[in-house]
C-alpha cells in the first residue's frame, strides 16, 4: 500500500509508528480519520492479523465509514478487524462471556428512556413521589454511582442527604429488577467488562492476547470507565495508539474526562506524541478566529494550527433584535449564500447552545419554506410505534425482558386492566418467574377473567411460536411475520386516519431497517439489530444526503463540516451557557471548547448572531453579547445589524422550494410578539381601554386593558380580524388612531 502522495510527514510517521504507546494530537480539519484509517491497513499490510486489532471509534458510522475504507485499502482480510464504538466492542464481548457474570447471551439492553421506565415504576412500587423527588434526577445520580464503581450498598453508606437515601434504595432495587430482567443498561456495558476481567483474570488476558494494537479515536471523550478498560486491555502489549484534541473535549457532563488525554504522558512516560497542526477544512481568517478562542483557556496541550487555504471572507457578526429576527436574518443569508457561492441547502448548518433555540429557527424556515433536518430531535426509535414493535422483538429474544412486556401487554388490547396485570406480577413475583411464563401458566392465576387468560395464553403461544421460527428463518423474516400476527400493522390501517398511517408507515421502515441490516450482514441475528439500535446516536440517525440546511447543538456538530456555518445565541447565560450568575474556571473553558468545536466545522464562510432580546423561560429577557465574541481580533470580523432590521419582513424563492404564504399568525404563538423593533414611546396615560390603536400585523383594535410599567407595559387590545392579542407594548409597534 502507498500512501506517501495522500499524507505529510506528520501523518505518514503517525500511521508508521506502530510499537509502544503513542499520542496524535490531532488539530480539527487535520486528517485524523485518514491517518486512523491508514494506520489500521498498514498495520494489516505489515502483517498484523486484523482480529488482533481493536479500534474504538465514538459513532457507529464513523466506524462503518473507516472500516468500508480500509477493506477498500486492503481488501477482505481486514473483515475481522475489531472495530465499533465502546459500547457496541463491548456488549459484544459480554454476549460471550456475560455467563461468568450470570446473564443470559441474549441480554437485552434498556437505553435512557427504558431505564427511567424501571426507576418510575419502582418510585410509584415504594411510594417515593415523582413531585418531590425527580426520576430523571434520580437516574443520573444513579449513573454517576455506576461510573464510580459504587455498588449500592456502598453508595447509600456514602449517602449525605435524603435524596441520596432515596437514591440508593432505588439503585439496589433498579439492579435486582435489571438482573432479573436479563437486561444491561448503558452504564453496566462499561462498569460489567471490568468487573468481569477483575475477577477473571484468564478472561482479561484472553482478551489481552487477542488485542495487541488497540487504537482510540476521540480520546478526549473517554470517560473514567474507558480509560480503566483501555488500561487493562493495554497493559500486557502496550501498542495503544490515542487520537484527539483536547481543545473538542466537550462531553464532561457525560463524564468525560480531559485529564485522560492530558496526562497520558504520565501513564506512558515513554510514549511518542506526533502532532498534526496543518488544517485542509478552514479558510485562514476562520482559523484564525478559533486559534484567538482557544487560546484564552489553561488547561490545553501546546499545538500551532495553519493552512495552506485562502485566506477567505471575514466573520461576520449578525446583531438581531430579537430571536425571530434572528431566525429571519438567518434564513435571508442562506439564501444570499446558496446564489453566490452555487452552494445546496444541505451545505449549510445553524448551530445553536440549547436545544430550545431551535424553535424560532424552526419557524424561519417553515414561514419561508426551506426545507431542514434536525439533528438529536425526536428519534426514530422513540416514536411509541417504534419503541412497542421494538419491545416485541426484545421480548421475542429475550423472555426474561420484564419491562418489555409490560410495555405491550396490551398493545393491541387483550381485556387486561391494572388490576389483572397486577395480579400476573404478583403471581410471577410469589413463584420467581419471568411474566412470560406467568402467562404460560395463566390458568392457574384464579383470580383472572377467562377473557383475560385466553389473551395470556395467546401472547404466550405468539411467542413460543416465533422463538422457535428464529432458528430456521432469518431476522428479517422472523420480524414481517411477527409483526404482522401481532395485529398493530392492522389496527393502523382500521383506524385511517393520517396520524394512524404514519404510524404505519413507520413501523414499516423499521422492518425495512432490519432486512437492510440483514442484507448488509447476512448472517446477522435479531438480536445483533436490536444491539446495533440500541446503540445509535443522534449523528448516526442523521441521514447528510437529503438536500436540507441542518440545524443541530454544538454539541451534535463534532466530527461534521460544512461550507457555511451559522452559530446563533451568541449571548451570555446561553453561550457561555450558565444557570447563575457565575461560573467557575472549568465549565467556562469547557464552554469555550464547545464553541471552538462549532467555529472549527466551518470551512468557506462562518456567521456568528446574538439578539438583544430573547424569550427565555416564557420571560423576556435583554440579552449581552457573549463574551467570546471579543476573544476574536476585530480586523477578523465585520458586524451588521441595523440593515438587517427588514429580514423578518423580506421574502426570497429558493431554488426547487415552492414558497408559500405568510404563515398566519394564531393564538398559538408566542404570548407576547416581538417580531419587530421596539419604537412604543408613548406615555402610559395616552394608552388607556377604548383607546383605538393600529398594529402593522393585526390591524386595527381597541384596547381593553393595560397593565405593568417601563419595560413592563402590557395591553390587552381586541383586533376586528386576528382577536383578542396579549401585547408587550415596547415591542408591538402600536399607533394611537
Amino acid at each position: 500500500m502507498t500512501f506517501h502522495h495522500e499524507v505529510n510527514s506528520q501523518q505518514q510517521e503517525a500511521i508508521r509508528t506502530v510499537e509502544g504507546p503513542v499520542m496524535v494530537v490531532a488539530g480539527p480539519g487535520s486528517g485524523k480519520t485518514r491517518v486512523l484509517t491508514f494506520r489500521i491497513a498498514y498495520l494489516i499490510q505489515i502483517g498484523v492479523p486484523a482480529y488482533q486489532i481493536l479500534a474504538l471509534t465514538f459513532t457507529n458510522k464513523a466506524a462503518s465509514e473507516m472500516r468500508n475504507r480500509i477493506v477498500g485499502l486492503v481488501g477482505e482480510k481486514s473483515r475481522q478487524l475489531w472495530m465499533g464504538t465502546f459500547h457496541s466492542i463491548l456488549a459484544r464481548i459480554l454476549r460471550v462471556e456475560g455467563k461468568s457474570l450470570g446473564y443470559d447471551s441474549n441480554f437485552s439492553i434498556y437505553d435512557t428512556a427504558d431505564t427511567l421506565g424501571v426507576i418510575k415504576q419502582i418510585m410509584h412500587e415504594s411510594g417515593i413521589s415523582a413531585q418531590q423527588y425527580n426520576p430523571q434526577a434520580i437516574r443520573s445520580r444513579i449513573s454517576s454511582a455506576k461510573n464510580q464503581f459504587l455498588l449500592p450498598e456502598e453508595f447509600a453508606r456514602r449517602a449525605v442527604d435524603l435524596f441520596e437515601e432515596k437514591s440508593a434504595r432505588i439503585y439496589s432495587e433498579y439492579e435486582k429488577r435489571l438482573r432479573g430482567n436479563n437486561a444491561l443498561d448503558f452504564d453496566d456495558l462499561l462498569i460489567k467488562p471490568i468487573d468481569l476481567f477483575h475477577h477473571h483474570k484468564s478472561i482479561l488476558q484472553k482478551y489481552q492476547d487477542r488485542f495487541r494494537f488497540i487504537l482510540i479515536d476521540e480520546y478526549q471523550d473517554t470517560n473514567h470507565a474507558q480509560y480503566v478498560l483501555i488500561k487493562l486491555l493495554a497493559d500486557r502489549y502496550r501498542n495503544i495508539c490515542v487520537v484527539g484534541d483536547d481543545a473538542q473535549s466537550i462531553y464532561a457532563f457525560r463524564g468525560a474526562d480531559i485529564r485522560n488525554i492530558l496526562d497520558f504522558q504520565h501513564d506512558y512516560p515513554d510514549a511518542k506524541v506526533i502532532r498534526l497542526e496543518q488544517n485542509y477544512r478552514s479558510t485562514k481568517t476562520i482559523l484564525a478566529a478559533a486559534d484567538q478562542v482557544i487560546k484564552h483557556n489553561v488547561d490545553q496541550l501546546s499545538k500551532n494550527l495553519w493552512t495552506e487555504n485562502s485566506d477567505g471572507d471575514k466573520i461576520t457578526l449578525l446583531v438581531c433584535q430579537d430571536d425571530r429576527d434572528e431566525g429571519a436574518t438567518i434564513v435571508s443569508r442562506i439564501y444570499r449564500e446558496s446564489l453566490n457561492r452555487k452552494l445546496d441547502l444541505k451545505d449549510f448548518a445553524v448551530m445553536y447552545r440549547t436545544n430550545a433555540q431551535s424553535r424560532a429557527l424552526e419557524d424561519a424556515f417553515m414561514q419561508q419554506s426551506v426545507r431542514y433536518v434536525i439533528v438529536g430531535g425526536v428519534r426514530f426509535y422513540e416514536r411509541k410505534e417504534i419503541k412497542d414493535v421494538m419491545a416485541y422483538l426484545r421480548l421475542l429474544v429475550n423472555p426474561h425482558d420484564d419491562e418489555s412486556f409490560l410495555r405491550i401487554i396490551n398493545v393491541p388490547g387483550r381485556g387486561l386492566g391494572n388490576v389483572a396485570v397486577q395480579r400476573v406480577r404478583s403471581f410471577a413475583a410469589h413463584h420467581s418467574i419471568p411474566l412470560v411464563q406467568a402467562c404460560r401458566r395463566a390458568e392457574e392465576i384464579t383470580t383472572l377473567l377467562p377473557k383475560a387468560k385466553k389473551g395470556l395464553r395467546l401472547l404466550a403461544d405468539l411467542l413460543d411460536k416465533y422463538s422457535h421460527m428464529m432458528k430456521e428463518m432469518s431476522a428479517s423474516e422472523v420480524s414481517r411475520a411477527f409483526v404482522d400476527e401481532i395485529g398493530i400493522l392492522r389496527l393502523f390501517k382500521e383506524e385511517g386516519t393520517p396520524e394512524s398511517m404514519a404510524r404505519w408507515e413507520n413501523v414499516q421502515e423499521l422492518l425495512t431497517a432490519i432486512t437492510e441490516f440483514c442484507i448488509q450482514q447476512p448472517e446477522a441475528t435479531l438480536a445483533a439489530f436490536l444491539q446495533d439500535q440500541a446503540l445509535l446516536s443522534d449523528t448516526d440517525q442523521w441521514d447528510d444526503k437529503h438536500n436540507a440546511v441542518t440545524l443541530m447543538t454544538l454539541h451534535s456538530a463534532k466530527g461534521l463540516e460544512f461550507p457555511v456555518v451559522f452559530i446563533a445565541g451568541l449571548e451570555e447565560g446561553l453561550l457561555p451557557f450558565s444557570n447563575s450568575s457565575q461560573l467557575d474556571a472549568k465549565q467556562l473553558e469547557e464552554e469555550r471548547r464547545l464553541y471552538y468545536v462549532g467555529l472549527t466545522r466551518a470551512m468557506q464562510k462562518l456567521y456568528l448572531s446574538y439578539a438583544r432580546v430573547r424569550f427565555r423561560f416564557s420571560e423576556l429577557s435583554y440579552q449581552s453579547p457573549s463574551r467570546f465574541i471579543d476573544e476574536i481580533d476585530q480586523e477578523l470580523l465585520e458586524s451588521t445589524g441595523q440593515a438587517l432590521q427588514a429580514a423578518s419582513t423580506e421574502r426570497w424563492s429558493f431554488p426547487a422550494v415552492q414558497s408559500r404564504h405568510r404563515k398566519k399568525i394564531t393564538d398559538s404563538d408566542a404570548q407576547y410578539h416581538t417580531d419587530v423593533a421596539p419604537d412604543y414611546d408613548h406615555d402610559q396615560d395616552e394608552l388607556k381601554p377604548g383607546t383605538m390603536v393600529v398594529h402593522e400585523i393585526f390591524g386595527r383594535g381597541k384596547v381593553l386593558q393595560v397593565t405593568g410599567s417601563g419595560d413592563a407595559l402590557k395591553a390587552v387590545v381586541e383586533f376586528s380580524s386576528a382577536g383578542k392579542k396579549n401585547l408587550l407594548l415596547k415591542y408591538a409597534r402600536l399607533r394611537l388612531l
